[in-house]
């Protein structure tokens, strides 16, 4: 063999041996347990890291799209396990591996998630206590959320129809336990959300280890019974199991059992109640149309039932008594007005030009109708007119005698 046969450029040898990564069955899906180191999550995402043991490390990375599926939050320094599968990066020359799934190694890990993910959830208010609505008194229907032929539905039903035989229930059949639990229980309470006349849903399952319990857990699970448009009751394992679901739903119950009981009401309690309300209905009723009686009674007694042509008289006579000092206010006022009157007339004819004539004087004008006020004015053999209180003389000027 030749010496060029041999020798390899850097990405050849690099494209071989990526392809017997690829021809190896063994690394294409692989589990692997070590602890995280030199975390970095990138602006656009994706999750860069190294995974290390006692003896070694490997490098790894976990892409937006499979990240955002994560359900607690990976540091340094944390014990994982990585699944997914076993590659060669070209560029670099270094084989990693391309991370799928992830979750913490051991229960310790999964109560750090669990505490993590809590941390969120409550600064951003999902447990507030401003955010629980009360359960309806007397709900029309009743949705469950919860696995099919398990004993917590049973409990349910049971309870719900000796309490309550003509309640609506409406089962929403999901998984509770295992990797395909936490979205088939958001699907469950989505469907459950969507059905007309339901006034309250009972979310849960029946006891089992903390790991069975996990579902409830999940972040997707805690937001869609906090989305719920409807009053929400978790009933998830016994009373010492306390899940996020626990903290976000409107109502905890310790048992399914306890769950049917304080959302069904008893039909017995019921007629009792709707007995005593109309007892109470009745007294109020009697006391009502006894307290009108007296009051009608005291009306009839007063004088104006008992006399009511006297009132109607005495009115009368009050009506012309008023009427009487109407018209003497009234003469008054003319007569007082009539003085006023003959006072301006008066002084009205002191001033009038023919009052004054008719004590002989006279007013003299020339032809142009202008007053002649002095004997200068007016030239000898000139045309005037007299004006006297009874008429009107026309004379010409003889002679004039100026003083």
């Amino acid at each position: 063999m030749e010496l060029g046969d041999s020798i390899y450029t850097v990405g050849r040898l690099t494209r071989l041996i990526k392809e017997l990564f690829w021809q190896t069955d063994a690394l294409r899906e692989v589990a692997v347990r070590g602890e995280l180191s030199s975390f970095k999550r990138h602006t656009s995402g994706h999750l860069y890291f190294t995974l290390k043991d006692e003896t070694s490390s490997l490098r790894g990375v976990m892409f937006r799209q499979d990240a955002r599926m994560l359900g607690f939050r990976p540091e340094s320094g944390m014990q994982v396990l990585a699944f997914g599968r076993v590659d060669l990066y070209e560029r670099d020359g270094v084989y990693q591996l391309y991370v799928q799934r992830m979750e913490p190694d051991g229960l310790g890990s999964l109560h750090l998630a669990l505490e993590q993910l809590k941390a969120s959830l409550e600064k951003e208010g999902w447990f507030d206590s401003s955010r629980k609505r009360p359960l309806p008194r007397l709900p029309r229907g009743v949705g469950v959320v919860t696995a099919l032929e398990s004993a917590a539905l049973s409990d349910i039903v049971k309870i719900a129809r000796r309490r309550y035989p003509a309640i609506r229930l409406v089962i929403a059949g999901v998984t509770v336990q295992g990797p395909r639990a936490p979205l088939s229980i958001v699907h469950g309470i989505q469907r459950i959300a969507r059905v007309p006349g339901l006034d309250a849903v009972i979310v849960g399952r029946g006891g089992g280890a903390r790991e069975e319990l996990w579902a409830f857990n999940d972040e997707q699970v805690v937001r869609a019974i906090g989305r719920c448009p409807i009053p929400v009751i978790s009933a998830i394992g016994h009373q010492t199991d306390v899940t996020l679901s626990d903290l976000v739903a409107d109502v905890r119950a310790a048992t399914p059992s306890h769950a049917a009981e304080l959302v069904v009401p008893q039909h017995a309690d019921l007629e009792l109640a709707l007995a005593e309300q109309t007892v109470r209905l009745h007294r109020s009723m009697q006391r009502r149309t006894a307290h009108a009686r007296d009051r009608w009674k005291a009306l009839v007694d007063r004088a104006p039932f008992r006399r009511p042509l006297d009132i109607i008289s005495q009115q009368q006579q009050r009506q012309d008594d008023l009427f009487q000092r109407v018209e003497q206010a009234m003469g008054r006022l003319l007569d007082a007005k009539n003085r006023e009157v003959g006072a301006l007339l008066g002084r009205l004819d002191a001033l009038n030009p023919l009052a004054v004539l008719a004590r002989g004087f006279s007013v003299c004008r020339d032809q142009e109708g202008r007053i002649i006020k002095r004997a200068t004015d007016i030239a000898d053999r000139a045309r005037v007119s007299v004006q006297l209180s009874d008429g009107l003389l026309h004379c010409r000027v003889e002679e004039r005698n100026l003083e």
